[in-house]
């Protein structure tokens, strides 16, 4: 389901005279489906970087970054913005540590647009969206409010909700429990362990250790210079 190879990435620092940051150095990596890979390794080793390239973010210098979308490979490394936007609405779902939102628009709206976008009735997306805020212990007081009120881990599980209703076949999952409480990190766990089961293919950060111990498959190591080890 993702297949990347000899994936480089740096940086031009222009506050800095220009200087060129190297973040990632011949990355190659695979996932398939229905299994998790965590991405392991100290700060500032490109683990973020890499779900960035995947999800076409940030444009590489060097590589190729497919993932399996309808049948056929798209490397994302070379795709067209409109390429990249048909990805992202039909086989990505991206959990980042920040829930970006229009303002003013109310959550359930939020978690309920990738449904309605992909062709889903109004109503069944509506009850769709109810059940995963229910499930995710968001308060129905909260429902039509719009998140860039609520707290850090209330807007973390709305972004959780909104990117994983429609079954993405891929999922990229950046700290997506960093700031929830026990109990919520337990839901998130099983989340991703049944994405797992339906043949989802997960690649993922976590410092949390229980979390990540919970839902990986493979380990994938990166050192301080952006280059894998130890696969």
């Amino acid at each position: 389901m993702i297949d990347v190879k000899n994936l480089c990435k740096s940086f031009v620092l222009h506050n800095q005279g220009g200087a060129v940051l190297s973040v990632l150095r011949d990355v190659s990596l695979h996932v398939d489906a229905g299994e998790c890979l965590v991405l392991h390794g100290p700060s500032g080793t490109g683990k973020s970087t890499i779900l960035r390239c995947l999800y076409a973010n940030y444009r590489t210098q060097h590589g190729t970054v497919r993932l399996r979308h309808q049948q056929r490979w798209v490397d994302m490394a070379g795709a067209t913005p409109r390429e990249i936007l048909t990805v992202r609405r039909h086989t990505l779902g991206y959990v980042s540590q920040f829930l970006r939102v229009i303002p003013r628009i109310a959550a359930l709206d939020i978690v309920m647009e990738p449904l309605v976008r992909n062709g889903a009735e109004h109503a069944a997306a509506k009850r769709s969206a109810q059940a995963w805020l229910e499930r995710l212990n968001i308060p129905q007081r909260l429902w039509h409010l719009p998140p860039a009120t609520f707290s850090g881990g209330e807007q973390q599980r709305i972004n959780i909700a909104r990117s994983l209703i429609a079954a993405p076949p891929i999922l990229l999952l950046d700290e997506p429990t960093a700031a929830l409480d026990g109990i919520n990190r337990q839901v998130v766990i099983d989340l991703i362990d049944e994405a797992k089961r339906r043949g989802a293919a997960v690649a993922g950060v976590f410092h949390d250790t229980e979390v990540r111990d919970a839902v990986v498959t493979r380990l994938f190591n990166l050192d301080i210079s952006g280059a894998p080890y130890g696969r």
